[in-house]
């Protein structure tokens, strides 16, 4: 951009706004914050928890047990509904810190020109046409137009992804159309942005919603996150037993009424029989499974924000990734210093000027990160410190895009030191065009290795200059500085992991298309393809869907763009999930199945929007995140065909006598504490269970994939007919025996247990052999049987639980009747997993 004042005359700034201006806009326009979202009342949140099929039925459970005078039941399932009820509404308060966070980024304290005063003021009392004073350190409070600038850098990759600051020029008059960041924003500042260098004058052109930043903030609201896939079909599953149990719950009723004329009795056995079809412990299981997941992946580090993310992760095709903050460090540093031809050794003396030059040519504490990144370099070659004092400066001009600075040493001789773009170096080292294109062609094969070049120079002038410029100077070049956002160390293991698992990266960021491939390059990524965002915008729909095929890099891509692309993919149906770290980052991270915020640099932004932070900023941590989402998937698999299994026994065992005109044995208390503490406690041992030894060597499964695919179902149903009929060879033996209805209940139950446990052991591994299976590692099957072992005793034993649970005595020949049934049943079934053993590890 060419300098609108190339004489350095005074611009006239707007006249800026009076107090009683700035309040009549505000109450005009509004506050310079996003609005606050419509927040859902308790009410509103209670009717959307009441919709779910399966607290519906427990909480219609509950109410029927307690009107059928049989509050113990009542109060279990009501406990139970009542605690899924608080932790949806927990959750519902946390995801409303999204917009909160992105208010509170858009409101720093700013200092402005009110009539003749000036005044620090809050952010969110900034108002359209404010003139705002800008210094080195300050956080741009809202969009505006630089009528004054000195020296001014603006670090804007919260907004743009670039890690470089951006230079910034002023203007006379506000520029129409307003520019967008990382274009031609060069006379522009953005709420966000951080002044890292130099001092401005602003005027303001847009606040609060209307300004960038309130723009991401307002796509934010318009997003609704995927509904978790397991979670779908796991709530078919809850539909379709509901209403086998809801038929079924009725036809008995009406069968004991017809043939044994109570119909109170009838009513408890009609929905006892529905409470045994109804998979109830679905949703125990899920939070069981989620929160578990949760803490242990935060072992690694990783913070789960939305615990059903983990599972979806473990199914994700594609990972896209921003470059800055992400893939790499976001700190600059010095790569390398290099002459006009070749490298500078580390060791050698030209290695230390150069260093010292470019500390010299900098300030003194600075704030833009390509200036720390000489104080690094400096400060890691341990020179030794310079006993210089700092007498002038002068700062970046648009005719001369260097800095020269002039010190005095302890003698009263004078040494300066300039650092710029080359071009700049150049002019003032006075070179012939041979010499600059000379320079030029070490330049660019810098460039091409995505380094960001600077060039230095040094003189001893004999007196402090009086010029307003450094041309006055006689320098000598000294050499380049080759300069880079490093990658992180672990990010290529991380990236040739996820490839083998099939799982395709794909880098997503603001920077320059060379700086992008030469960092995929590094990393690993698929492809030498670049697509820039402008190429992006002249594809359709359709060609950009081809596009992603043979693309891995994207560069100059807007906040637009990638939400554009995040939702490609998915239309492409792909399972995405997206990694980032600023304000730009947040509609794609929550846009995607799975949106991954980095917590260190991270915005909160970034990390409201995500379900998954890594909060050392280890992309290496994602890699742990998805071999743990494929393991829950796996156990989860196992888990509920294991509970899918052991309803068939339950069912059956209020079905059979009923249907018989025996005694019934289960009442509405038993198959609650069955199904709502036996079998969660027993699912732990699923949880727990290790990884399958392929977990990281098989490819993605398919999105469409069902969670009970049909040969687990068979599997399912055949296991619960084989329990089923060891229960039911118990409990006639019982019936033979003649033994008092306390007593057979009793020892029904336990048989019922003792099956419950088997089917565990079965269901531990679809691939493994079952010696295999047997001595995998598992610390919850050491402690489950301890745990049902004592819940078993007390309710035998303790006379006001047995009185609760209507139980008798057990004796010793019919406890050996129902284990020696129980280890009939393991042989049996697995026996019976060889066989099946492929078509169920799928």
């Amino acid at each position: 951009m060419t300098d609108p004042n190339p004489k350095g005359a005074a611009i006239a700034p707007p006249p800026g706004l009076t107090q009683s201006q700035a309040d009549a806009r505000l109450a005009t326009e509004g506050f310079n914050e996003l609005p606050q979202a419509g927040h859902r009342g308790l009410r509103r949140i209670l009717l959307d928890v009441l919709r779910e099929p399966m607290l519906a039925l427990l909480l219609a459970g509950g109410t029927i047990y307690f009107f059928l005078g049989d509050p113990q039941d009542a109060l279990i399932l009501l406990a139970f509904a009542t605690f899924s009820i608080l932790v949806t509404t927990f959750q519902e308060r946390r995801t409303e810190r999204l917009v909160e966070s992105l208010r509170d980024l858009t409101s720093p304290r700013a200092l402005v020109q009110r009539g003749a005063e000036r005044k620090r003021i809050a952010g969110r009392d900034v108002a359209r046409g404010d003139l705002v004073i800008l210094s080195e350190g300050d956080r741009v409070a809202a969009d505006g137009w630089l009528v004054e600038a000195s020296d001014l850098l603006a670090d804007e990759s919260l907004l743009t992804g670039e890690s470089l600051a951006v230079s910034k020029t002023a203007t006379p008059d506000a520029p129409d159309p307003l520019p967008v960041p990382g274009g031609g924003g060069a006379c522009m500042v953005y709420a966000g942005a951080l002044i890292v260098r130099g001092q401005g004058l602003a005027c303001i052109t847009a606040t609060g919603p209307r300004s960038e930043i309130g723009k991401i903030g307002q796509s934010l609201s318009l997003l609704e996150p995927e509904l978790p896939r397991l979670r779908v079909q796991t709530l078919r599953v809850v539909r379709v037993m509901g209403l086998i149990g809801g038929l079924a719950a009725a036809a008995a009723t009406v069968l004991y009424g017809l043939t044994r004329g109570d119909w109170l009795e009838a009513a408890l056995a009609g929905i006892a029989l529905g409470m045994a079809l109804l998979p109830e412990e679905f949703p125990v299981v899920l939070t069981v499974f989620m929160a578990m997941g949760a803490w242990r992946i935060s072992q690694a580090r990783v913070l789960t924000r939305r615990a059903a993310a983990i599972e979806s992760l473990g199914a994700a095709t594609i990972l896209c990734t921003d470059k800055t903050g992400t893939l790499t460090r976001n700190q600059m540093s010095i790569v390398t210093l290099h002459g006009h031809v070749a490298p500078f050794p580390d060791d050698s003396p030209a290695f230390a000027e150069a260093a010292t030059i470019g500390l010299l040519a900098s300030l003194q504490h600075p704030f833009d990160p390509m200036e720390r990144a000489f104080h690094d370099l400096f400060a890691l070659q341990a020179l030794p410190p310079h006993d210089l004092t700092l007498i002038r400066t002068y700062g970046l001009r648009p005719d001369l895009l260097a800095v020269t600075q002039i010190w005095r040493a302890p003698d009263g001789t004078l040494e300066a030191a300039a650092k710029g773009a080359p071009e700049a170096i150049a002019h003032l080292c006075r070179f012939t065009p041979f010499q600059t294109r000379s320079l030029m062609t070490s330049v660019n094969q810098m460039a091409a290795q995505g380094l960001r070049v600077l060039a230095l120079a040094q003189a001893h002038p004999s007196e402090n200059p009086a010029s307003d410029s450094p041309e006055a100077i006689s320098f000598r070049f000294v050499g380049l500085a080759g300069l880079a956002d490093p990658l992180r160390d672990q990010v290529p293991q991380a990236i040739a992991d996820a490839q083998a698992a099939g799982i395709r990266v794909v880098m997503i960021t603001g920077d320059y298309p060379a700086t992008a491939q030469a960092i995929g390059k590094q990393a690993g990524l698929n492809g030498a393809r670049v697509l820039t965002g402008a190429q992006m915008d002249d594809l359709s729909d359709e060609a950009l869907a081809q596009a992603l095929a043979d693309t891995s890099i994207f560069a100059r891509v807007m906040p637009d763009q990638k939400l554009r692309l995040v939702t490609a993919f998915k239309a492409c149906g792909e399972i995405v999930a997206m990694t980032g770290d600023g304000v730009n980052d947040a509609p794609s991270l929550k846009a995607a199945h799975i949106g991954i915020a980095m917590g260190g640099r991270g915005t909160d932004v970034a990390r409201e929007a995500s379900a998954i932070v890594l909060l050392d900023d280890e992309f290496g941590a994602i890699i742990k995140a998805i071999r743990l989402g494929r393991r829950i998937y796996d156990n989860l698999r196992k888990a509920m065909g294991f509970i899918l299994a052991v309803h068939l026994p339950i069912a059956g065992l209020a079905l059979v006598p009923l249907a018989m005109g025996l005694p019934l044995i289960f009442l509405p208390i038993h198959i609650a504490f069955l199904e709502m503490i036996i079998d969660p406690v027993c699912s732990l041992v699923f949880e727990a269970e290790t990884d399958e030894p392929d977990i990281m060597r098989r490819p993605p499964r398919a999105p469409d994939a069902a969670l009970f695919s049909t040969p687990m179902l068979l599997w399912s149903v055949t296991q619960g007919f084989a329990a089923l009929g060891a229960a039911l060879c118990v409990y006639f033996y019982g019936v033979w025996q003649g033994l008092p209805v306390d007593e057979l209940r009793a020892l029904t139950f336990l048989s019922l247990v003792l099956v419950n446990v088997t089917l565990i052991l079965v269901n531990r591994s679809f691939s493994a052999s079952p010696l295999t299976a047997f001595t995998r590692p598992n610390r919850a099957l050491v402690w489950v049987p301890v745990l049902v072992g004592t819940a078993l005793y007390i309710v035998f034993t303790l006379p006001a639980a047995s009185a609760l649970f209507s139980f008798g005595p057990v004796h010793i020949p019919d406890l050996a009747t129902a284990f020696g049934a129980a280890a009939i049943l393991l042989v049996g079934l697995e026996l019976a997993k060889l066989a099946l053993r492929g078509a169920l590890a799928r």
